[in-house]
């Protein structure tokens, strides 16, 4: 008896040790397979062109050379497009979080009367929208096109980031703790400033992240309402002409930019704009894991 009950916990642990074996080289596999392919790119830019050519570039660069990235820091308009992009990204990041914030906190509270309505009218454009066209027409007619404002207003409100903010609101804050500050006599102004914002950090940064990358990756939106005023085209979008201009006989838009290999500038430009981007993940992280969590465990 002494015996099988001394094997029992022996295999219990084998059992699960081979259990975390696995789960440990499935997250590996995971990384590598978004961060190789990352990895490739940056080795393309820093590679001479003859090698890229020759398709002998894979995870190492061959005859390292920063040329492209001197010649893309040469283009006075790349890092008009850049200036641009960290502009409308922050405005749109804080336009929609201001937004995001003022819907969730009244649809949080059961005291709101026509809450259940509202939240489905929200939610109703998560499915139901009007088309590119209708909207396209709606930015001309209002004036819109070729503006600041056709990067920042049309998309700066999510449905979807409403639904998370709602659902952590009414999680995480008790309503005795909002009771207590009405007796002491807060409106609803103060008890969202002191109260809910503060609690509501982490997913407070998963929202923004949301946002900033949304923004920061789009260039369609871009491409629709930016035509005569090239200085207002976002990085994307001058990412995007370049790559074009690069894989096309014909030009769509003056550069400054000169390569002997289309594929070094697409790489070169793919890591510039996304070096930004990644500078400020780590600064977030961890409000991001904290909101990711949020309401997994239930006391």
């Amino acid at each position: 008896m002494k015996a099988s009950a001394n094997t029992l916990p022996l295999r219990r642990s084998k059992r699960y040790d081979i259990w975390d074996v696995l789960i440990h080289i499935t997250i590996v596999l995971a990384s590598l397979v978004c961060l190789l392919p990352f990895l490739h790119v940056v080795a393309k830019s820093l590679s001479d062109d003859a090698y890229v050519i020759a398709n002998k570039v894979f995870l190492w660069p061959e005859g390292f050379t920063l040329e492209a990235y001197s010649k893309i820091f040469a283009d006075a308009s790349i890092l008009r497009s850049l200036y641009v992009s960290v502009v409308v990204t922050v405005l749109f990041t804080l336009l929609g979080m201001i937004i995001t914030v003022c819907a969730a906190y009244p649809l949080s509270r059961k005291q709101l009367k026509g809450r259940t309505t509202l939240t489905f009218l929200f939610m109703f454009t998560l499915y139901f929208s009007g088309g590119i066209i209708p909207e396209y027409l709606l930015i001309s007619n209002l004036g819109m096109l070729d503006t600041w404002s056709a990067l920042i207003l049309p998309q700066a409100f999510s449905a979807f980031n409403l639904l998370i903010m709602k659902t952590a609101i009414s999680s995480s804050i008790p309503v005795s703790l909002e009771e207590s500050a009405r007796i002491d006599g807060a409106g609803h102004f103060r008890i969202l400033w002191s109260i809910v914002l503060p609690l509501s950090k982490p997913i407070l940064a998963t929202l923004s992240l949301f946002y900033a990358v949304g923004r920061w990756n789009a260039y369609q939106d871009a491409l629709f309402y930016i035509k005569q005023r090239v200085d207002l085209r976002p990085l994307q979008l001058k990412l995007y002409y370049l790559v074009i201009q690069a894989s096309e006989s014909f030009q769509l838009e003056a550069t400054q930019v000169s390569l002997s290999n289309p594929e070094v500038l697409k790489a070169s430009c793919v890591v510039f704009a996304t070096l930004p981007i990644l500078f400020v993940y780590p600064f977030i992280q961890k409000y991001f894991v904290q909101g990711v969590m949020l309401g997994a465990v239930k006391e």
